[in-house]
């Protein structure tokens, strides 16, 4: 029995090293290509690291006067910033609303809500984009921002977590005299911070992900987000792939700060959200 624990014990080890091996293959290879020339990327001669490693193409990245690298890698950090804080206020407070305020017609807003999961982001990108034209919100980051704070799934994530959350300690805060909105801000919001951590993570990662729309929005170099400005290095003419690499490399970081700062709350709060990878 203890040598059948034992060989279990160590294949599920070997298991778990080789998938974490694959994990960080890419990450690997998005280094040493951030380090290399583009002859050694595409040679037929690749090595396992560069034979010289181009610490400059750190400084080309961010001197190159064809493409505002570090003006966009900023752009990104506030619109991920205000996207977050944006969707946590906004969903929050609809998904408190609809699972505490009575009202006979939350069920009804709560499935149009559902609704809208279900609707594809193409049959809205059109008018979106006329709508935000209109406002003259193009190239700015209020057109970047705003049309996103909505989300319905992350709604639909408040909704359900306020409903588990323990009404006693709401009805002691009303006791007290606060309303709905005292009792939101002084009683649920400070014992839901793991999971507000958890949306605010992923969110954010959201936020710093998106292409199609940032893409379509910043018209203007100055409104590039840093997947705008990643996408810049491939043209008809040349791929510069070192500089790629190397804005990938950077353009990760950010999020590997985020995850460092939130890993203790985000790994709680995600068993509460049920979210599963």
């Amino acid at each position: 029995m203890k040598t059948r624990r034992a060989s279990t014990s160590t294949g599920l080890y070997l298991a778990t090293g080789f998938a974490a091996f694959l994990f960080l293959v890419p990450f690997y290879l998005i280094v040493r290509n951030a380090l290399s020339t583009d002859a050694e990327i595409t040679g037929e001669n690749w090595k396992f690291f560069p034979t010289d490693i181009q610490w400059g193409n750190f400084t080309e990245l961010f001197d190159d006067p064809t493409v505002p690298f570090g003006q966009s890698l900023w752009n990104s950090a506030v619109v991920g910033v205000l996207h977050t804080i944006g969707t946590l206020l906004v969903c929050s407070l609809a998904g408190y609303g609809l699972a505490r305020i009575p009202y006979r017609h939350a069920n009804k807003i709560f499935y149009a809500v559902l609704v809208t999961l279900m609707v594809p982001t193409a049959v809205t990108f059109v008018p979106s984009f006329v709508l935000v034209s209109s406002l003259g919100w193009v190239s700015t980051l209020r057109g970047l921002v705003i049309p996103g704070l909505f989300s319905g799934f992350t709604c639909f994530l408040f909704r359900q977590y306020f409903l588990g959350f323990p009404k006693e300690l709401e009805e002691a805060a009303r006791v007290d005299g606060l309303g709905y909105w005292g009792a939101y801000w002084r009683i649920v919001v400070p014992n839901s911070l793991n999971f507000f951590a958890a949306i605010a993570t992923i969110t954010f990662i959201s936020g710093w992900n998106a292409f199609l729309w940032p893409l379509v929005i910043g018209q203007d170099q100055e409104a590039w987000t840093v997947q705008v400005a990643l996408s810049s290095y491939m043209t008809n003419q040349t791929v510069n792939f070192h500089l790629i690499f190397m804005a990938t490399a950077v353009s990760i970081l950010p999020l590997v700060f985020v995850f460092l700062f939130l890993q203790r709350w985000l790994v709680q709060g995600v068993a509460q959200t049920g979210i599963k990878g």
